[in-house]
């Protein structure tokens, strides 16, 4: 048994484990890609799929050129989505569907506004907001 490894061999072992960890971080993602993509049909993704196996390296490079562009959008999109979904949830949380704690949170903010217009008093809005936080 041979105990001598040098140093240039550790850094390519290093960079081939390296290079195959960021393929399967670029497989999953185009896999991914290419099944939230609704304008492909079965078989172009079934020919992916299978080009991604048998070709793996050069598939994978000819997904990213073809369909690069393409995939920042659909990410896009997606973060866009899931943002206005999130904010939507805030809103319906915080305008009284939530529960007794988004109404009042709701009559705050009439109160508030009741106030700034000048149509009820400091003390009325204090007793008003006591009234709704008790």
């Amino acid at each position: 048994m041979d105990d001598n490894y040098p140093l240039l061999n550790l850094f390519w072992t290093m960079l081939l484990i390296f290079c195959w960890v960021l393929w399967f971080f670029l497989l999953f993602r185009i896999i991914g890609d290419l099944f939230r993509d609704h304008t492909v049909g079965g078989w172009a993704k079934a020919g992916w799929i299978i080009l991604l196996i048998f070709l793996p390296f050069i598939g994978v490079l000819i997904y990213i050129i073809a369909r690069g562009k393409g995939m920042a959008e659909r990410d896009q999109k997606q973060a866009k989505e899931m943002d206005a979904a999130f904010k939507q949830y805030v809103r319906e949380a915080a305008s009284g569907e939530g529960g007794a704690a988004g109404g009042n949170v709701d009559q705050l903010a009439k109160l508030a506004e009741l106030k700034s217009q000048g149509h009820i008093t400091e003390d009325e809005y204090a007793k008003a907001k006591a009234k709704l936080l008790a």
